[in-house]
């Protein structure tokens, strides 16, 4: 009898957000969706012609979210008896390969190639700091913030970390590390302090690894295969993401999903926030408030739909479009169908303010969350034109015409005018989260003024509900709901029909304006600026290099935890 040996290739990122689109599923064919191998290990746990799993592990292509959610749903399928193998040619080859080790560590072996090693090194906290190099370039960013905490300014404004934000860093690296110690010593037999005590002492090599009992063992992967040829017998061999959408495609699974059973209905978001239409640039996408909007409407007013998962997956953006969102989400339990946020890696700042109006919030413990704070100012480069020979000139109607120019300064009066309205948008965002998050002013206080937060000391701190995955979140919805998980049929939204994409939408309640802007239309906003529009050309350039311009509710865009 043959049996299916799942395989999983985890050396290349997983995608957050499925594709909506004909493009994008061209673009992702050889890219698997966290979501599809999460469900695919859930279905094969129960299938008896499943009888394990082998993954290639490597490279540092997962964040630690995304990992924690993997060794869940690896643990889950372990935990029915079958065979779970992790085989890499190496973790690390003298670097850091912390994050990789911690992923293999949930399966219940591990190969390693004889030449390679273990950099089980360790966390690090690193953020890039820009300021030196825009003075050289004659560029002058001019922002302010609230608070202290609130390090996407120290992006542009300092050289180094400042003591709050080496706080914040610290306490994110400790975090991290807690778990990540916790979790290798439950899987593999060892005392936390042995895990640590390992660590200090890494990079080691394969031999020195398997002895310390990080390792079972030593083989490459070929042999990897021909041992599990031998346990298991005659095996076909599938990517996990190809055997799931094999099931769902079922005439039993399909005629279920004809059957008018309750829907839970999954929504996307991901990428920073913006006014306007979402988009997508190749498999990179971005989260606009009018797309956003309708899909919430949409799902609101289906009766089919009992329940609403929202996946964030964003450092932030525009503070404007980030509250129409959330009005969207109150909007969606207003309608009596409860909305529960399942974060991401990252669900921050404006990633934040679009889910903490949901009935609950889950999150991965290496989730990061919170910022909650705001920075806005712009940048000045009028210094780096005139090197460039390159002037400007106009006339003005307004006392504060020029207020958001980027080729001069803002006035004293332009500057405290700016402090205000971050002051109201502050005020804003912490009422908001007191409010959703029922906590008092004092309690958000002590855990916002911009700070960023692990999901699970957000947790410690009342800004997110319960530890867990996407399907953990679903489960929650259907409890909510008052439905089993078993008796739904959980369906991403949208889910547009390529006739509805090609007419385009035919209102603002259309289905089809929940799709997407495509390439082409996103590449000609960026290359032409219509007489009129507000979008000059310099900020079009400030916004492709990253760099905030006004009244945006972000994290770090240069941060890296590995």
């Amino acid at each position: 009898m043959t049996v299916t040996l799942l395989e999983l290739d985890l050396t290349a990122p997983l995608l957050e957000t499925p594709p909506q689109d004909p493009l994008s599923a061209a673009l992702a064919r050889r890219r698997p969706v966290l979501h599809d191998v999460v469900e695919g290990l859930r279905i094969a746990a129960s299938d008896p012609d499943v009888a394990g799993l082998v993954a290639h592990v490597g490279g540092h292509a997962l964040s630690l979210a995304q990992i924690q959610e993997l060794r869940a749903a690896v643990r889950r399928f372990a935990a029915t008896g079958k065979v779970t193998v992790a085989w890499t040619e190496t973790f690390g080859e003298l670097g850091p390969g912390t994050l990789p080790y911690y992923l293999a560590s949930a399966f219940d072996e591990i190969w390693l190639q004889p030449s390679g090693d273990v950099g089980l090194t360790g966390v690090v906290a690193e953020a890039v700091f820009l300021k030196e190099a825009l003075g050289k370039l004659g560029v002058h960013p001019q922002l302010s913030r609230r608070h202290e905490y609130k390090s996407a300014a120290d992006t542009f404004l300092a050289s180094q970390m400042t003591d709050a934000h080496r706080e914040a860093a610290s306490r994110l690296a400790a975090s991290a590390m807690e778990h990540i110690v916790t979790g290798i010593a439950e899987c593999r037999g060892l005392a936390p302090e042995r895990v640590r005590a390992l660590i200090d002492e890494a990079p080691l090599s394969a031999s020195d690894a398997k002895d310390a009992g990080l390792v079972d063992r030593l083989a490459y992967r070929a042999e990897v295969y021909e041992h599990l040829r031998r346990r298991l017998g005659e095996v076909r061999l599938r990517f996990v993401h190809r055997y799931v959408r094999s099931k769902l495609m079922e005439p039993r699974r399909v005629l279920t999903r004809l059957a008018h059973r309750p829907v839970v209905a999954v929504v996307h978001g991901a990428g920073s926030i913006h006014l306007g239409r979402s988009s997508r640039r190749g498999l990179s996408t971005s989260i606009g408030s009018d797309t956003l909007g309708a899909t919430l409407r949409r799902a609101a007013r289906d009766p089919r739909v009992r329940a609403v998962v929202l996946r964030v997956d964003s450092g932030g953006g525009s503070y404007v479009a980030s509250d129409a969102i959330r009005h969207e989400v109150r909007r969606v339990r207003e309608a009596g169908k409860p909305l529960v946020v399942s974060m991401a890696s990252v669900a921050a700042s404006g990633g934040y303010f679009i889910s903490m109006a949901a009935d609950s919030i889950l999150a991965q413990p290496g989730t990061l969350t919170g910022s909650i704070g705001v920075l806005g100012g712009k940048v000045v480069v009028r210094d780096l034109l005139d090197r460039l020979g390159i002037t400007r000139d106009g006339v003005t109607e307004g006392r504060h015409a020029w207020m958001f120019s980027s080729y001069r300064a803002f006035s004293e009066e332009e500057w405290q005018r700016l402090e205000h309205w971050l002051d109201q948008v502050y005020d804003d965002f912490t009422a908001k989260v007191a409010a959703d998050r029922g906590l008092s002013r004092e309690q958000v206080e002590e855990s916002a003024r911009g700070r960023v937060w692990t999901g699970a000391d957000a947790q410690a701190r009342g800004l997110v509900d319960e530890l867990g995955g996407l399907e953990r979140a679903v489960e929650v919805a259907c409890a909510r709901a008052g439905v089993s998980r078993e008796e739904v049929d959980v369906r991403a939204l949208p889910h547009l029909s390529l006739a509805e994409r090609v007419r385009g939408p035919e209102s603002t309640d259309d289905l089809a304006a929940s799709a997407a802007v495509g390439p082409t239309t996103r590449l000609t906003s960026l290359l032409v600026t219509p007489p009129g529009s507000a979008q000059r050309p310099l900020d079009v350039l400030t916004d492709l290099l990253g760099v905030p311009r006004l009244g945006v509710l972000t994290t770090p865009v240069l941060w890296d935890l590995r």
